[in-house]
């Protein structure tokens, strides 16, 4: 397939925001629960739910690039009955709003105990929109990934790991984010998000490694023969049908030399999983400030090779046809 830049960029964007809102809510149960220190609502909680919504803005804007008429987008949540693509349009912003409202329950200072439950864990405003704003979180995880797990015939992402690894994913990012905002703040708590960065990393990295072996040896269902309808064994194409390209040769083949897609390969498994582990590792080692945000940029950086490398490694079947020019 063809990776539109809108696309990886959304994705990866709105993952980074979802899981950056994750990383402040558990950091925050950690704490009701005196697991953690308590951190300031306003500096912390506040600023982070306003970094983890400039994220999935920016994602969202980026999806716009990829409409041929923007100004019709609204029509896209009209099949929420049958599309995945519709129901992360409705939430997504469900989301945002949820993470907006929590940030400002924090900045208002709204943290008054509304009840306390068995005795020992006050909950507030603050802990209920997290709840749900977590629920929204996960399906918004499950639609983006269902999007493309529901397409049977692109046999790379049909499966399960689809929605696993864009979760992992996206909380692994958020997560590693979380910890660099916490060592740009001062807060101590970059220990805390990056050992669960570094655990989301790895189970990520197993994930989208079973993914990656599952692809390798799967073999197509269709051939020349069954495209056609012709049994004969040897069937040679000497042309595609057209003097030009067309839509189906841009959108649906990536045009990408071998060994720029094995070169994409090393690079992400690269910088998306070792590299951000050590650099966060040499962070704790160091107690550095920097190192922390180092770590979230190199993965993210591998996040788009990723996301570019997750759309290339599909093989649409129309390809079948026009293989001689693709």
């Amino acid at each position: 397939m063809h990776p539109a830049l809108s696309v990886i960029l959304l994705t990866t964007l709105i993952g980074v925001g979802q899981g950056l809102f994750l990383a402040l809510y558990t950091g925050q149960v950690y704490s009701v629960a005196n697991l953690l220190e308590h951190q300031d609502s306003q500096g912390f909680y506040a600023l982070g739910s306003a970094l983890a919504l400039v994220f999935l803005v920016a994602g969202l804007i980026a999806s716009f690039f990829h409409l041929g008429h923007p100004e019709r987008a609204w029509r896209s949540i009209a099949c929420w009955r049958t599309s995945w693509l519709s129901r992360e349009v409705i939430v997504l912003p469900v989301v945002m709003l949820l993470v907006f409202l929590y940030g400002l329950l924090h900045y208002l200072e709204w943290t008054t105990p509304l009840f306390t439950v068995a005795d020992t864990l006050p909950v507030d405003a603050t802990l209920i929109i997290g709840a749900l704003a977590t629920l929204a979180t996960f399906a918004l995880f499950i639609c983006t990934g269902m999007i493309y797990a529901s397409i049977r015939f692109l046999q790379e992402w049909h499966c399960a790991l689809t929605v696993i690894n864009f979760t992992l994913l996206g909380g692994a990012s958020g997560f590693m984010l979380a910890a660099a905002f916490s060592a740009f703040t001062g807060v101590h708590l970059v220990g805390f998000y990056g050992t669960w960065a570094v655990i989301l990393t790895v189970t990520a990295m197993f994930t989208r490694g079973a993914s990656l072996l599952r692809n390798h040896r799967l073999r197509p269902k269709s051939t020349l023969q069954s495209a056609i309808g012709v049994r004969h064994t040897t069937i040679r194409q000497i042309a595609q049908g057209a003097m030009g390209g067309s839509f189906n040769t841009r959108e649906f083949f990536h045009h990408s030399p071998a060994h720029v897609v094995r070169m994409a390969r090393i690079a992400f498994l690269l910088l998306v999983f070792p590299v951000p582990a050590l650099l966060l590792g040499a962070a704790w080692g160091m107690s550095s400030e920097v190192l922390p945000l180092l770590a979230f940029l190199a993965q993210y950086v591998g996040l788009l090779i990723e996301r570019w490398y997750f759309f290339i490694e599909a093989r649409h079947p129309q390809n079948l046809y026009y293989q001689s020019i693709a």
